[in-house]
């Protein structure tokens, strides 16, 4: 498998979580958003919406969007699984990924911030501003929704790896490294530290990524 991916990239933090969970060989290429090059032509023609990630399977046959792209590996890869089988656990997975995907972090990717910035006149410390009233907002969500539902699991739900918990750590990930207060946020870093402790998750972190730049480490 090949997977187009940025280190700073949240979905592809997610897709990267997933495929070491399932033990799966992949090889990593990089596509710099900051750069740019989600737009060359070659890559376009991969991916129409110039986004990462890219799954590119071994049959040649290409998913993106990252959430498709964790529910066909779960699918395809069923051991071990990453959905719980109660339906209500599975509704309560399925919406944590929803406030971390669709609600929170689409606020906050480069093409919005390139948009808010050079349409809007956002300098930078209103573009921070922003990204940590966004932040928050997510994580405040699902902090509630932690401590209504599980207020003392391991993970999002309960004690075993689910999807949400690939989801919330990529988004805590970004808080931290926009300077986001953590303090209120006890429940969700609860389930970020004990995730970080496991080898896929930690692999998959951008600074362990081939293209994470030198001058960050």
């Amino acid at each position: 498998m090949k997977l187009y991916s940025f280190w700073r990239s949240l979905a592809a933090f997610r897709v990267r979580i997933a495929l070491k969970i399932k033990g799966l060989d992949f090889d990593v290429i990089s596509k710099d958003l900051l750069m740019g090059d989600q737009f060359d032509q070659d890559y376009i023609s991969l991916n129409p919406q110039g986004m990462v990630p890219s799954l590119v399977l071994n049959d040649n046959n290409i998913l993106t969007q990252s959430m498709a792209i964790l529910e066909y590996l779960d699918e395809v890869y069923p051991d071990p699984p990453l959905m719980p089988r109660d339906p209500l656990a599975r509704a309560r997975v399925r919406a944590i990924c929803m406030i971390a995907v669709a609600d929170t972090h689409p606020l906050i990717v480069p093409r919005v911030r390139k948009y808010i910035s050079q349409e809007l006149g956002l300098d930078e410390k209103e573009l921070n501003s922003w990204i940590l009233n966004w932040s928050g907002f997510g994580l405040v969500a699902i902090e509630e929704h932690l401590n209504r539902n599980n207020s003392g699991g391991m993970y999002c739900e309960g004690n075993t790896i689910s999807l949400a918990d690939l989801c919330v750590v990529p988004q805590v990930g970004s808080a931290k490294m926009y300077g986001l207060d953590l303090d209120p946020y006890p429940s969700v870093i609860r389930v970020f530290n004990n995730c970080m402790e496991l080898s896929e998750f930690f692999e998959a972190r951008p600074q362990a990524q081939p293209d994470f730049p030198d001058e960050n480490a």
